[in-house]
């Protein structure tokens, strides 16, 4: 009898495993994304609920609460008990508790269906950053971080726009866009499959211990790019009045222009993580971000503020692939998935880090746009200690060996 662990021993992933992947990996984004035009018409619908106020934006978040909280608990399932599996389900439950909200009427469910979909969003995010480790070799996972990264831009936007579209219909109609899942699910159970590597590492006897230090830096390294990641993402529509800028339509178009530079960003990943050392790459994104978010609070038109966004975005569009790729070359077969579940979590506490850190440094600055000039300073004194601490550690162990 052939399993699924035997099928993946004579297969080698190439175009269909990298696409289908890649797509999977755009599914957490549409938990928030594709509901953010939906949000007023949300609180208008469930007015007369007490405290709707608080929990309608609460459920719209609540997805990546769940993701921060589980994410290095489905680490270690997809390490026990295989990735291909869990992926599929998850894909699958994803989409049919996406949708569940077209169905039901209430608050309280309606969170509850959120807080579900985070769950699956847990599995989703852990076990395709886990593939692209299993299924590529190192320059290959540049390639597919670099088309994940690259595209990212395109995705957002055009969900946005779908999103505005559907929310015009009625409060609820913007959740079709989860059915998404299940055609993806179909595909993963066709295409995917247990990596050969992965079943090896199951059978040894011999199991390599898990790699702490490499893990802990990585992960805390990137939760503070997180942290400063999220405050564009979350406050930049806010000081474009400042600037001169009032009509919402104008500010999402200027914010728009300013996403090309994730795009310029993913492409210019993969010849940067091939020629410079890692140091330099975590030095060259906290600089770019640091550099955008202090222009963005120093200028003074909308013309300097949208370049200094495409600038910060350039950076965003080096951060995430730099930092998966990092994390996945200190993980083997045995525990990936609890690297990257790890890695996952503390991306995600650094989003809900973000909006308390602008707050704090808000009480002294006094302003929001003195707070991202602050908050870019650290970013670019980030890079500098980052950079240095990081080049100095690979020196050191490139002498001990």
């Amino acid at each position: 009898m052939t399993t699924p662990t035997d099928t993946g021993s004579q297969r080698r992933a190439g175009l269909p495993q990298g696409i289908v992947v890649v797509i999977a990996s755009f599914l957490p984004i549409l938990a928030i994304v594709a509901l953010a035009p939906a949000v007023p018409r949300m609180m208008e619908h469930f007015a007369g609920v007490p405290g709707a106020g608080l929990w309608v934006p609460l459920a719209v978040t609540a997805p990546g609460l769940m993701v921060a909280l589980l994410s290095p608990a489905m680490g270690w399932l997809v390490d026990r008990y295989g990735r291909s599996r869990l992926l599929v389900v998850a894909t699958a439950i994803y989409g049919l508790v996406g949708i569940a909200p077209i169905f039901i009427d209430g608050l309280p469910a309606l969170f509850a269906s959120r807080l579900l979909l985070g769950v699956c969003e847990a599995a989703i995010l852990t076990v395709t950053n886990t593939l692209v480790g299993d299924y590529f070799d190192e320059d290959r996972r540049r390639f597919w971080l670099t088309v994940q990264s690259a595209a990212q831009p395109f995705f957002g936007v055009s969900l946005l726009v779908l999103s505005g579209t559907l929310s015009g219909m009625g409060w609820n109609i913007p959740f079709l866009v989860y059915a998404c899942a299940i055609p993806i699910a179909a595909a993963m159970a066709f295409l995917l499959f247990e990596p050969a590597k992965r079943a090896h590492a199951l059978s040894d006897a011999a199991v390599a211990p898990f790699p702490v230090r490499h893990v802990l830096i990585t992960s805390g390294v990137t939760l503070l790019a997180s942290s400063i990641y999220y405050v564009y993402i979350v406050q930049v529509g806010l000081l474009f009045p400042g600037v001169g800028v009032t009509s919402p339509d104008t500010i999402g178009m200027l914010i728009g222009l300013a996403n090309v530079g994730v795009f310029f960003g993913g492409l210019l990943f993969k010849p940067a993580s091939a020629r410079l050392g890692t140091g330099l790459q975590v030095g060259i994104f906290f600089a770019l971000l640091g550099l955008g978010l202090l222009g963005i609070g120093a200028s003074h038109s909308a013309t300097q503020m949208t370049a200094f966004c495409t600038i910060q975005q350039l950076g965003a569009g080096l951060c995430i692939p730099t930092l998966l790729l990092w994390t996945m070359r200190g993980l083997n077969d045995e525990n990936r998935g609890r690297g990257m579940g790890i890695w996952s979590c503390a991306f995600f506490v650094g989003q809900f880090v973000s909006p308390a850190l602008v707050s704090l440094v808000t009480l002294f600055s006094h302003a929001l746009p003195r707070t991202f000039i602050v908050i870019g300073v650290g970013g670019i004194a980030l890079a500098v200690v980052l950079g240095v601490a990081l080049n100095a550690g690979a020196r050191q162990t490139k002498a001990v060996a």
